[in-house]
């Protein structure tokens, strides 16, 4: 038995510990302090435990480093849950009738009934010919605003009652990079998408304090009964938001500020700041915040602010995403840029890029079909050449349609991707009708970019799809469709060591934190989580099944605990 004095605190035994290190599985992990001291066989660690030391039996449960969700929308997240909203995601709802009874039922936060998650793929009542409509919400409740974001973010519903307070009419004119959806006598259907969402957006009132910090409490215990101990919040400040109105973007962040590494909000935090409304970036917003927006201070460990969101186009299931072949049925997409013309928007994602770039900031661009990928990593790529930095790491956020070549130049100039391959399992077979087999296929190629090089991370998109990394892994490592478990794409599989490691130490290296998270090697912070299975052994379909048992965070239960094992 090793001295009390440099004994570890405690030790795992009997398990399958995937350290995320080179593949390396150990049977027993050693935890001293907040740090990782030791893994091996049993007897190795076995043999370093002190008369203090707390030895816990696994009985071969498997042990996982800390998950870092690469791209989540924290606030938004938990505003986005009940109480502060409704829930219309499947399967909670699956009809017209369904989402009618959950609003009949809600309590309006500042006046309006909000909500998130519908699908029209998942609602067996809609289809591409009975899409929703305002007259669905207005005969609920035609005295209450209702604005119900779909699963993707992208577009909004509403009732007429919203329309009224937003002054949308048939006379209103769409904005330059948005939609207002119309009937066949011009009159607003209720359906927003892009930057049109920000015109009822606008109107609504910004969340309380005591609801700001209702649900970053709400959104921090979901995310650490998923094994999540790192996140990257990917729209806060002047334009981010939570749910709806700008400004709660803003104090969001200065509360999340003061709350990271607390005992109360043990969730280590990465931030892009957002300087334009959700879905939409401008060249003005961002010179206007740049130099002028000061962002609260960094606390190592727990809370930093690395850069900038921009948004480049839309997204695929709306036909926004600007892309190369026409989508099925018409249409091409085009760059969510304020501007007048094709030409003046990539000037100015041109221009966005630069000035971030050099004023040093990690800038992640939201960006999905293949005409605007290539427009983004040509302005990330001459950004860097025009005035070189050691290391910057910008990254793509998303990236359904990037092409071979443009993940070889992402790869040669050490930039990222963040992929979200629950996203592919819910809308695989949506993609087939709207992009064809071959496209759908290969949307989302995590194969085509880990063979090139390309630090790719996994993330949820949270409240976009749930934040479980097990459905997660589970799409990345299938390609098979929610809808009807077609396998879309097997060329672009990968395996589950490498699923695993994008959600941690690819997840790490995008923080710039791989020196000291990410993986559970000897000198790293004790962050990890305990499944109720083996999962190197089990069916991958099976994954998503598997319990978190207990979620540790630098060293402390947040989720779970030791005993219960």
């Amino acid at each position: 038995m090793a001295d009390d004095d440099f004994a570890p605190d405690l030790v795992l035994r009997n398990g399958q510990i995937v350290t995320a290190c080179n593949g390396l599985v150990a049977e027993a992990l050693a935890v001293r302090a907040n740090r990782v001291c030791a893994v091996g066989t049993d007897f190795e660690i076995g043999s370093l435990a002190g008369p203090r030391t707390r030895v816990v039996d696994l009985d071969g449960r498997s042990v996982v480093p800390g998950i870092n969700d690469s791209h989540v929308h924290l606030g938004y997240f938990g505003a986005a849950r009940p109480p502060l909203a409704v829930d219309v995601s499947f399967p909670t709802v699956q009809s017209i009738d369904d989402i009618a009874q959950a609003i009949r039922h809600a309590r309006p936060a500042g006046g309006w009934i909000r909500g998130i998650g519908w699908d029209i793929g998942y609602l067996d009542d809609l289809n591409a010919q009975r899409l929703p409509h305002r007259r669905d919400l207005d005969e609920v409740t035609d005295q209450i605003p209702v604005a119900l974001r779909d699963f993707s973010g992208h577009q909004l519903w509403v009732n007429s009652r919203a329309l009224q307070i937003a002054g949308i009419g048939r006379n209103t004119p769409d904005p330059s990079d948005g939609v207002i959806v119309r009937d066949s006598d011009g009159e607003p259907t209720g359906i927003l998408q892009e930057s049109a969402t920000s015109l009822v957006a606008e109107h609504m009132p910004s969340l309380s304090d005591h609801e700001l910090n209702q649900a970053l409490d709400t959104a921090r215990d979901l995310m650490h009964v998923e094994g999540i101990t790192s996140v990257t919040d990917a729209a806060l400040g002047p334009g981010g938001n939570t749910f709806e109105g700008g400004a709660a973007g803003e104090r969001l962040l200065q509360i999340l500020a003061e709350r990271a590494g607390r005992d109360d909000f043990s969730l280590r935090t990465t931030v892009l700041m957002a300087f334009s409304p959700l879905t939409t970036s401008c060249l003005s917003d961002v010179e206007e915040h740049l130099h002028t927006f000061v962002p609260p201070p960094n606390k190592p460990g727990w809370f930093r602010v690395a850069g900038i969101k921009l948004f480049a186009d839309g997204v695929p299931p709306n036909k926004t995403a600007w892309v190369s072949q026409e989508y099925c049925g018409g249409g091409f997409g085009c760059l969510t840029i304020a501007g007048e013309c094709d030409e003046q928007r990539l000037a100015d994602l041109d221009a966005m890029v630069g000035l971030a770039h050099d004023a040093g900031h990690q800038i992640g661009v939201h960006v999905t079909g293949d005409l605007a990928i290539e427009a983004t990593v040509k302005c990330l790529v001459e950004a860097q050449l025009r005035n070189p930095r050691p290391d910057p790491r910008h990254y793509l956020i998303h990236a359904d349609l990037a092409s071979p070549e443009m993940l070889r130049l992402l790869a040669l100039h050490g930039y990222g991707a963040s992929m979200q391959p629950a996203i592919k399992w819910t809308i695989a077979t949506l993609m087939r009708d709207l992009l064809g087999k071959e496209r759908a296929d290969y949307q989302w190629p995590m194969r085509t970019g880990l063979n090139a090089g390309v630090r790719v991370t996994s993330s949820s998109d949270a409240p976009i799809t749930y934040p479980s990394w097990r459905q997660g892994v589970a799409a990345a490592v299938l390609r098979e469709s929610k809808a009807t478990g077609e396998t879309y794409g097997p060329q672009e599989r990968i395996s589950l060591l490498d699923a695993l490691e994008t959600y941690t130490v690819n997840g790490a290296w995008q923080d710039r934190a791989e020196a000291w998270k990410g993986d559970l090697a000897p000198g790293k912070v004790a962050d990890f989580c305990v499944l109720d299975d083996r999962v190197l052994d089990i069916d991958p379909h099976k994954i998503p099944s598997a319990q978190i048992a207990t979620t540790v965070v630098d060293g402390r239960a947040v989720f779970g605990d030791f005993a219960d094992l």
